[in-house]
């Protein structure tokens, strides 16, 4: 790993490593300029693969850490793992249900969160803003655990973790433009909007890392608030989308691989 990376104030090294999550939604939403229109089998193969992506890093980069941690000094390892990993998914239901979005397959008279006018396209981003927010959060987190000098948290593990969300990010971006550009938007307007939806991540990753850094004690139960919002994510959004055209067997596979893959990185790499 540079040295340089390695000296970087932990703030920062949340910014960048989300900055590269972004780029890689960024970099599935060009996929636009090439094709119009992308398998249904491949994107839900796709979306599998991110769910168990997340799965994996929910346990190994977040939860594992916080049950450590708090065992190390002596408390009830299971508490704030808990607490934090139920408020994570209370949040991501309770902004699910106030902020307007429409899921990838669904009709516009689906959509959910408070009643708009708002075009389908701005819905579909959104809607995969809405689960990015936990997934930078998640990444700042790990970068602050490791400036806090937790001893279960490694500068490898935030890495991995940074990598992880980074791939399964990739059918993100580009489950959000291919549906604008197969309904007639330009390359160059699908592309946008789908890289917009990243955006966040770098934000949540900043404001994780220095939330970390200035309430350590609160570090368990933020690591597994970030838990709680991913699964909540896996189990409302990616699997039932995953399965929306019955496309089970490839989009289960895509899990396996995706859980797999993560899990290979965190333990590897931590």
């Amino acid at each position: 790993m540079p040295i340089w990376f390695v000296e970087m104030h932990p703030v920062k090294q949340a910014l960048l490593a989300t900055i590269f999550t972004w780029g890689v939604t960024a970099l599935g939403a060009s996929v636009v300029f090439f094709f119009k229109q992308v398998n249904r089998k491949l994107l839900d193969t796709m979306l599998g693969f991110a769910a168990g992506v997340m799965i994996a890093a929910s346990f190994w980069s977040l939860l594992a850490p916080a049950i450590e941690m708090v065992r190390a000094e002596g408390g009830r390892p299971w508490v704030p793992a808990v607490i934090g990993f139920l408020t994570g998914g209370a949040f991501l239901w309770a902004v699910d249900k106030v902020l307007p979005h429409l899921h990838l397959g669904f009709p516009m008279e689906e959509a959910e969160g408070i009643k708009t006018s708002w075009h389908r396209s701005v819905l579909l981003v959104l809607a995969i803003t809405l689960h990015n927010i936990p997934e930078g959060l998640a990444v700042g987190v790990a970068f602050g655990a490791v400036a806090a000098g937790v001893d279960s948290a490694t500068l490898g593990a935030a890495v991995a973790l940074a990598l992880g969300i980074g791939i399964q990010n990739f059918p993100e971006g580009l489950a959000v433009a291919a549906p604008l550009r197969r309904e007639g938007w330009t390359r160059r307007k699908s592309f946008a909007y789908g890289q917009a939806s990243g955006l966040v991540e770098p934000v949540a990753g900043v404001i994780g890392a220095a939330a970390v850094l200035l309430m350590r004690p609160l570090l368990p139960y933020a690591l597994s608030f970030a838990a709680g919002a991913m699964i909540y994510v896996v189990v409302e959004e990616l699997i039932p989308e995953s399965q929306l055209e019955k496309n089970t067997d490839i989009a289960t596979i895509g899990t396996m691989i995706g859980f797999a893959l993560m899990m290979t990185l965190d333990v590897a790499l931590g």
